[in-house]
This record gives structure tokens, C-alpha cells and sequence, in this order.
């Protein structure tokens, strides 16, 4: 068998696998819950338009930012599924016993670590672009608004999801599953928080400030791209209606979208920690 082959063959099983636990349960029910408190929130929105409480523009506006809402509320929810996937499914394997006997066959443990990595990166960016098209299709039901960008803020939460669980991966052939899921997540938290903050010194004119919300997107892409991902959501007459300044420090929208060499510096990111992880998980004891 190929190394290709053996690659995709474990991909697809850890799919399967994926597919097959209670984490995939609680993702849906979490995404239902979601979708149905955005669809009332959305239809009152909506009544309130046709009540002529607000104009067209008006609605437009802010069913751009409550969009933008709902969907860090979808990225949390992959955040928190594919980090508490990534660890049990490379240590529990690991601890059970399974990765060794799968070892002991002529197979590379990159080739492995690549087929477990590619398998759920599958999962995460499935579970982020379908549930966010749901909500697309909420809102345009709802309030007759459609993003300018949607393949592309769908693309960007499905390279945030690669992302985290590259970090989760790495986290994983270090220490316990369980620590692994809540350290991954505990940063992309602080990474968000430090964008937040870093927005609301751009929008005082403080260097110092915004520059925290810089470097925090330098060390995990995280935060950069759902920034690049909230541009492409939200509808240009923000930038009419507020000030370049008052964007920057509100934490759901964007003043830009993300450029070419920020892009590279996230896919070599990912490159660079799952290096670190095929290193870790090949000094690793079985």
C-alpha cells in the first residue's frame, strides 16, 4: 500500500470515527439550538423592518452585525468540538493500545499523524461550512440579507477550525487528552480577547494597545482569521454609517480584509505546529 493510500485510508477511518461519537451529538444539537434562537432573533428583526421601525438600510446593518454574532457563536462551538476530538482521537488510540498495533505495520508515523490530521480537519471545516450556510439561509429567509462574501468567510472558519485543531494535535502528543481540549480552547479564547482589546486601543488611538491585538494574531491565526472571515460577512455600508476608528473598536466587525501575506503566514503556521507535532508524536513511547 502507498503511502497516499495509507494516508487517505486513515483519514477516512478517522472520519468515521468521528462521525460516530457523542461529540457529533452535541455539535448538532448545539448548532439546532443556535440556528433557532438566530431565527426568532432574525424574524423579530424582520417584524420590526416591516413595522417600518427601521429602514431598509437600518435593518441591513444590523442584520450584518447580529450575523457576525451568531457566527463567532458557531466558531466557538467547532473551537470547542474539534479540540475536545483532536486529543482523545490521537491519545486515546495511543493509551488503548490501537496506534501501536496500526504501527507495527510497515507505516510511518507522519503518515499516520497526517491521516488522523487530514481526517479531521474533514470533520471541522464540514461541521463550519455547513452550519454557517444554514444560517446564511436563516438570514435570507428572515430578513432578506445575503453577505457579500459568503464562500469566502466560510473558507476563512473553516481555516480558523484547521487551525485550533493543529494546535490541539500537537497539545495532544504531549500531554492528557483532556488537558489538551481545554488548553487549545483556553487560547483561542485569550487569543479573541487580546483582539478585542487590541480593536478597542486602534479605535482610542493608541498604538500600544492595538499593537497586543497584533502579535495575538501573529502567535495563533485564530483571531486574524475570523476577523478576515467578519469582513466578508458584514455589509459594506458599515464603513458609510461608522467611522474606519469606531469599527476597529467594536468587536463584531471588521475594518479589512485580510491580505495575501497574512494568509501565507496561517497556512505556514499550520505547516510549522504540525511539524511539531509529527516530531513529538515520533519521539513519542507507545
Amino acid at each position: 500500500m502507498t503511502t497516499a493510500r495509507t494516508v487517505l485510508t486513515i483519514a477516512g477511518l478517522t472520519l468515521r470515527e468521528a462521525s460516530r461519537r457523542r461529540v457529533l451529538i452535541a455539535l448538532a444539537g448545539l448548532t439546532v439550538v443556535l440556528l433557532a434562537l438566530s431565527g426568532w432573533g432574525f424574524s423579530r428583526l424582520a417584524a420590526e423592518y416591516g413595522g417600518s421601525a427601521l429602514t431598509s438600510g437600518e435593518a441591513r446593518l444590523t442584520a450584518s452585525i447580529v450575523l457576525n454574532l451568531v457566527m463567532f457563536g458557531f466558531s466557538l462551538i467547532a473551537a470547542l468540538g474539534t479540540a475536545f476530538l483532536a486529543g482523545p482521537t490521537l491519545s486515546g488510540e495511543t493509551e488503548s493500545g490501537i496506534a501501536l498495533a496500526v504501527l507495527a505495520r510497515p507505516i510511518r508515523r507522519s503518515a499516520f499523524l497526517l491521516g488522523k490530521w487530514l481526517g479531521l480537519v474533514a470533520f471541522g471545516s464540514g461541521f463550519v461550512v455547513l452550519a454557517g450556510l444554514a444560517q446564511c439561509l436563516v438570514v435570507r429567509v428572515t430578513v432578506d440579507y445575503w453577505p457579500p462574501q459568503p464562500a469566502a468567510a466560510l473558507a476563512l472558519l473553516a481555516a480558523q477550525t484547521t487551525v485550533l485543531l493543529t494546535l490541539a494535535l500537537l497539545l495532544s502528543t504531549a500531554i492528557s487528552p483532556m488537558a489538551s481540549g481545554v488548553v487549545a480552547v483556553g487560547l483561542f479564547c485569550t487569543t479573541w480577547v487580546a483582539g478585542v482589546v487590541g480593536g478597542v486601543g486602534e479605535g482610542l488611538g493608541n498604538d500600544a494597545v492595538a499593537r497586543v491585538g497584533d502579535v495575538s494574531r501573529m502567535l495563533l491565526p485564530t483571531d486574524g482569521l475570523w476577523q478576515g472571515a467578519m469582513h466578508a460577512f458584514q455589509d459594506p455600508s458599515v464603513f458609510v454609517t461608522f467611522g474606519g476608528a469606531d469599527v476597529a473598536a467594536f468587536p463584531f466587525l471588521s475594518t479589512a480584509p485580510l491580505t495575501v501575506a497574512y494568509l501565507g503566514w496561517a497556512a505556514l503556521w499550520v505547516a510549522m505546529v504540525w511539524g511539531l507535532a509529527a516530531v513529538s508524536f515520533g519521539r513519542k513511547d507507545l
